[in-house]
């Protein structure tokens, strides 16, 4: 029997190995995706906390000065909130930039995956064809070999 060559091996190589960045490049878009999201949350809790201090405190005199000072700070909280949440969307986009990328990579490697499959049934048919061509002129030369000896 003839041994099985597939002469699509080398593109299967390079199609798995960027495949493999690709899905690499996913899990780290999706790592700092969800560090972004975490981050996000820490932000909204502290920012939260502050709020329910800024609320109870009200309840003191008032003190412009101190006011002030805490109003500033809630602004600071109030714009890193602002951009935790544009990291997070940036993140987000990107990683489903890079989903698109490995699923396009992964369905590449799956056409070269059906193409082997195709050709070992081909190759397959092709010698069990020839090993019974083979077994029927076996049998013929020794069916003639019993007529001629009888």
């Amino acid at each position: 029997m003839k041994r099985f060559r597939f002469n699509l091996r080398p593109v299967a190589t390079v199609r798995a190995y960027r495949e493999a960045q690709a899905r690499d490049a996913f899990a780290t878009a999706v790592h700092h995706y969800v560090e972004a999201e975490e981050k996000l949350a820490r932000v909204r809790e502290r920012k939260s906390e502050f709020e329910a201090a800024l609320f109870a405190g009200r309840t003191d005199r008032f003190q412009p000065a101190l006011e002030a000072q805490t109003l500033n700070a809630y602004r600071r909280e109030c714009l890193e909130e602002m951009e935790c949440e544009r990291a997070v969307i940036a993140a987000r986009a990107t990683m489903y930039e890079r989903r698109d990328a490995y699923v396009d990579a992964h369905r590449r490697v799956e056409v070269i995956q059906r193409l082997e499959v195709k050709a070992r049934a081909s190759h397959r048919r092709t010698q069990n064809r020839e090993e019974q061509a083979e077994f029927d002129d076996f049998a013929g030369r020794a069916a003639h070999r019993k007529l001629v000896s009888a």
